[in-house]
């Protein structure tokens, strides 16, 4: 039996496409344009393609300094993200009938609902006391903030995994160690998948952490160089839109190619 088209949320569903895609038309048509063309009309299309915002943006913003920063920060935060909360959660997980695995799991829940506002200045405070205002301090904080939401993804989906496969390698005289690195890690490649994604979105575009920690200007990142186009009394558009499209490239790239893996990640540790 053919099914007939539902247009009424056709239709809805092209109307929000539309309104999420008009941030994007203004970046690009914005930051191909000049000042002029600009004073004319924002909406419109540009008469001339100014490329030469984007060498002037780089220019200004010591663009491949800051994309280093970002890349080292993104990188080595994803990775040592993936290696520690996979092993805190498959502890969890696998010890959630001890009362003080259990008081952990709701421990490191509650973290979620705690904003960031609130810990900013305490954070800040420690941080510099003990000299982590810095790169290596930055990506220590990131490990640890990802902490709550990646431990409750992790849970919920090695809780999935029939424990039966761990008592075979036990069996066959494997420990706790190699189990886990043999038999679940391999497992947890589309959950993986999904919190690396997500943390490398949420890390590369953080600005606030970055804002309140990094004191030196050659540890700034992609989200903080964007001041420079800030004056006292004016802005420069074209410049400062040119430069937002060279940083979020990278990201758009990496979740048009990646979307699929944060929903089949989800949706596998949601039913066991």
């Amino acid at each position: 039996m053919k099914k007939s088209t539902n247009w009424p949320v056709t239709v809805i569903i092209a109307l929000c496409s539309l309104l999420i895609l008009f941030p994007l038309y203004m970046t690009v048509a914005i930051a191909l344009k000049n000042p002029e063309e600009m004073a004319r009309s924002i909406f419109s299309l540009p008469t001339g393609l100014h490329f030469e915002n984007f060498a002037n943006a780089i220019k200004a913003t010591n663009f491949f300094n800051a994309l280093g920063n970002s890349a080292t920060i993104t990188v080595t935060a994803v990775v040592f993200i993936l290696l520690t909360n996979s092993m805190v959660a498959y502890a969890i997980a696998r010890n959630m009938n001890k009362r003080f695995f259990k008081m952990l799991y709701f421990y490191f829940i509650s973290a979620m609902f705690i904003p960031f506002q609130i810990i900013m200045l305490p954070v800040v405070k420690v941080t510099t006391d003990l000299h982590m205002n810095n790169i290596p301090g930055l990506i220590i904080l990131y490990i640890v903030y990802g902490l709550a939401f990646n431990v409750f993804v992790y849970v919920g989906y090695i809780r999935s995994i029939p424990y039966e496969l761990e008592e075979a390698a036990t069996v066959d005289g494997a420990s706790t160690w190699g189990t886990f690195w043999r038999i679940i890690f391999p497992l947890l490649a589309p959950v993986n998948a999904t919190i690396g994604i997500l943390s490398c979105l949420s890390t590369w575009n953080d600005f606030m952490l970055p804002l309140i920690l990094l004191g030196n200007q050659d540890s700034y990142t992609l989200p903080l160089v964007q001041y420079v186009f800030q004056g006292q009394f004016s802005t420069d558009f074209n410049l400062a839109f040119a430069s937002y499209l060279l940083a979020l490239s990278p990201m758009i790239v990496i979740y048009l190619f990646a979307q699929k893996w944060i929903i089949g990640g989800l949706t596998q540790g949601s039913i066991k």
